[in-house]
């Protein structure tokens, strides 16, 4: 029977939480071993596995070349999980916190300590990194995990699925399958933390669901992220780095550039090099094996409507190198297309592409740059290229965006010791670091009183020891360190 034919109820969902819960209480705290010994496991299955998920995607998509699948997905979960079980000792270790004075002879420290069972709600676009990176980190932190994978890609979805299931029992990892009904009855259990990747739309609509149970929540949504090419900067190493991260699985990445701003008088200079370029990439053209498709009809449709509105509304577009009825001898496949002439009207410049369509706009001064990216929602990622080391900290300095790159796209999400995450509407929290550790830890501070102690002369009655040690404590600041009369300016 297909997984998907009959999603199970919600009362399945919530036994098999409690099934995790209970099994997590018996064993709280597994040691560095134990979780060790679960990453590796992890990580055999994912090799075992290459061939046939690198297989299902591509059908899942329509075409997606396996070494698009490698280099973006199984590289980075297999650096991840060695990444994990290489600092693992150390991330649990536990953080010694300072003691005042009036405390000593106490220690004070921080433990930290799995938070229970994590649900996991992993996305279509790179459905094998952004529900195992996840996953091992869940993993690491010495949770359990229940894992929805995306209904778009359930071939892959189901993959993954058969796979876990080999090699962790329903009581440490359970995969659950089935379309956006169950995906909201699982955003509705009571988890100890639950991750989202996804839409800013959805996340909102999870964050709500687990508000009804004060679920924590990690939220990695997306956003219009710009990539800024600084006055003169159009050489090939800018532009090689900006068609790698734009058209990269077909544009269908959350943190690829959404739009960029080029200075007026390198626009021509940037079109012709980044056609150039696409062409160098993709010598095929969008029926390039190595060239990936939109994942569904629905998609597809959208971003074709992206393009009309945008040429409706006076935009000029500029096809790379093929028509869109040659694109359309293969499955729902677009061709990249650059946008020039592109205002804050069309749709293009209002809602993420998440496509290989890249609008451009002009600036004629870093500050205008600056405050065009701030009049708009904080974005996921923001890149940077120029050589001028003054114009790129000012950047760097007023905006704000969960990630930045300098002279590069994507690349920091490969940096397994960086936080990965957003702010505002393109998320909440991070993973991957110790940071993603932290989030899926409780860090329990525990403080120590020792035999001696002089805060327990402070009980009362209260006397002179009570005196000596509040004007010891609160003792008027020096001019420096906040003395009112100082800052009043008096």
């Amino acid at each position: 029977m297909n997984a998907y034919a009959e999603p199970p109820p919600t009362r399945c969902l919530t036994s098999v939480l409690d099934q995790q819960r209970k099994a997590f209480l018996s064993e709280p705290t597994p040691d560095v071993a134990t979780r060790r010994t679960h990453l590796a496991r992890l990580r055999h299955a994912v090799l075992a596995y290459r061939r046939e998920m690198e297989t299902a995607i591509s059908a899942d998509f329509g075409n997606r070349s396996r070494h698009e699948t490698g280099i973006m997905e199984l590289v980075s979960v297999i650096q991840a999980i060695d990444y994990l079980s290489r600092k693992l000792s150390r991330f649990m270790k536990r953080e010694r916190r300072h003691v005042s004075f009036i405390y000593q002879a106490g220690r004070a420290y921080v433990e930290y300590q799995p938070k229970g069972v994590i649900g996991i709600m992993a996305p279509w676009n790179y459905p094998i990194a952004l529900t195992m990176i996840p996953l091992a980190t869940a993993i690491a932190a010495g949770n359990r995990v229940m894992l929805k994978p995306s209904e778009l890609t359930r071939r892959t979805s189901e993959v993954i699925h058969r796979m876990l299931s080999e090699i962790f029992a329903p009581e440490e990892v359970a995969v659950v399958l089935g379309g956006p009904e169950v995906g909201a009855d699982f955003s509705h259990l009571a988890f100890d933390h639950l991750l989202f990747t996804g839409s800013t739309q959805v996340g909102k609509k999870v964050m709500e669901a687990a508000s009804k149970h004060l679920v924590p929540v990690t939220l990695e949504l997306g956003g219009k992220s710009p990539v800024i090419v600084s006055r003169g900067h159009i050489n090939q190493r800018t532009l090689n780095s900006i068609v790698f991260g734009k058209l990269s699985n077909g544009g269908q990445t959350c943190v690829a550039p959404d739009y960029a701003l080029v200075h007026e008088d390198d626009l021509d200079r940037f079109v012709q090099a980044y056609t150039n370029t696409v062409a160098r990439f993709y010598p095929d053209g969008p029926t390039s094996d190595d060239y990936t498709s939109i994942v569904t009809d629905g998609h597809y449709a959208r971003l074709l409507n992206l393009i009309g509105d945008a040429r409706r509304k006076g935009a000029k577009v500029i096809e790379g190198g093929v028509t869109p009825e040659r694109a359309a001898t293969r499955t729902r496949t677009i061709p990249p297309i650059l946008i020039t002439e592109a205002n804050d009207e069309m749709k293009v410049m209002q809602e993420e592409i998440f496509g290989p369509i890249l609008p451009v706009r002009t600036y004629r001064t870093i500050d205008e740059v600056i405050d065009y990216v701030n009049a708009r929602p904080r974005p996921l990622a923001l890149y940077y290229f120029g050589s001028d080391i003054v114009e790129r900290d000012a950047v760097l300095m007023r905006t704000t965006s969960g990630n930045v790159g300098v002279n590069n796209t994507i690349m920091h999400v490969a940096q397994d010791d960086l936080p990965f995450g957003g702010i505002g509407p393109s998320g909440m929290g991070a993973y991957h670091g110790i940071e993603g550790f932290r989030a899926m830890s409780h860090a329990k501070g525990v403080f120590v009183q020792g035999h001696w102690s002089l805060a327990r002369l402070l009980h009362a009655p209260f006397g002179k020891l009570a005196e000596f040690a509040l004007a010891t404590t609160l003792r008027r600041p020096g001019k420096n360190v906040g003395d009112r009369n100082f800052v009043l300016g008096r």
